[in-house]
């Protein structure tokens, strides 16, 4: 298992800890350095707050952490494509690398949807890997939403 495969068993792992929680199981974390910085998931519902997506709170630890507002040495994994709010602040922070699990053809804005990256108002684009635990990230949240209409 190569160190991709690590960080996203990791976003994985906090992903499954929001399916506990009765939240959106979508997890992230930030690694500088070949460690990781900051990890979470998704804390919309128990927070009552709708920013409260797993990229954000990372970002916003990591840059705590580093007493950073730009996150340019550090790579980003999450088990979801990121919508379009996540993806701006992707490039606000100025990740290095976006790595990503499952695609999200509805919300997702990175190879769905808006397509953030594309837009020449974007000022600055990670590098992006999807795919990664595609199949472990998608069943999870698709296990999640059957759940929820029984």
């Amino acid at each position: 298992m190569n160190s991709q495969d690590n960080f996203m068993k990791e976003a994985f792992n906090m992903a499954i800890s929001a399916s506990i929680l009765g939240e959106v199981p979508v997890g992230a974390v930030i690694v500088k350095g070949n460690k990781v910085l900051a990890s979470s998931h998704n804390l919309c519902i128990s927070s009552c707050d709708p920013t409260a997506h797993a990229e954000m709170l990372v970002i916003r630890r990591a840059a705590q952490l580093t007493s950073e507002y730009r996150l340019t040495d550090c790579d980003l994994y999450v088990t979801l494509e990121p919508c379009p709010m996540c993806a701006q602040a992707i490039s606000f922070a100025r990740i290095r690398r976006l790595y990503f699990g499952a695609s999200d053809i509805k919300g997702g804005a990175v190879e769905n949807g808006a397509r953030i990256y594309n837009h020449p108002s974007c000022f600055h684009v990670p590098e992006v890997f999807g795919g990664i635990m595609e199949e472990e990230c998608s069943g999870l949240l698709k296990t999640f939403f059957q759940s929820k209409r029984l």
